[in-house]
């Protein structure tokens, strides 16, 4: 990898401006010394007004077992009171008022379930570009201590060869 793209991705990653074009190190000490992570459910309950929470609270109850099961049995006793035990049924045979309550509920619901699915949209989208700066800072500082970890090898391998030539100097020298 190049500097420039190593200066580029640095500067994507913290959002950060440099006045002068810094050497490599620079870089990488300052992608170590700062965070790169937000906690995404804090900065999105902050912008949460009344209208949000209630639309988050009932997707969390109307996305839930007890809601469907209590729904059904108020259905069942609905339809068995209408259609056998009330002698004046309110709602009769076809019924036309069950239907038109199940449309309103279902015309009021989904739109309060859609703008708590597209909150939630935006809380994925926002975790996503979280966790690819967070792979991305790893990426960098991976390939970086990989390309100080070879030329420490390198530098290894000069010692050792330069020691075999002092030590084989050493013995000439005391034939």
């Amino acid at each position: 990898m190049k500097k420039n793209d190593v200066e580029y991705l640095v500067k994507q990653i913290l959002e950060y401006e440099f006045d002068e074009d810094p050497d490599k190190e620079e870089i990488m000490h300052l992608l170590l010394d700062s965070k790169v992570t937000k906690n995404i459910n804090k900065s999105q309950k902050e912008g949460h007004g009344f209208g949000d929470r209630v639309s988050d609270g009932l997707t969390k109850v109307a996305g839930s077992w007890m809601f469907i099961l209590s729904f059904i049995f108020i259905l069942i006793i609905w339809v068995v009171g209408n259609a056998t035990l009330l002698r004046k049924p309110f709602d009769p045979f076809p019924f036309i008022l069950l239907n038109l309550v199940l449309s309103c509920i279902a015309a009021l619901q989904a739109p309060i379930i859609m703008m708590s699915q597209n909150r939630q949209e935006i809380k994925d989208r926002l975790r996503s570009e979280n966790d690819y700066r967070v792979n991305l800072k790893s990426e960098m500082i991976t390939e970086d201590m990989h390309h100080k970890l070879d030329q420490l090898l390198s530098s290894q391998e000069q010692i050792i060869e330069a020691q075999r030539m002092l030590v084989t100097r050493l013995e000439s020298l005391e034939l």
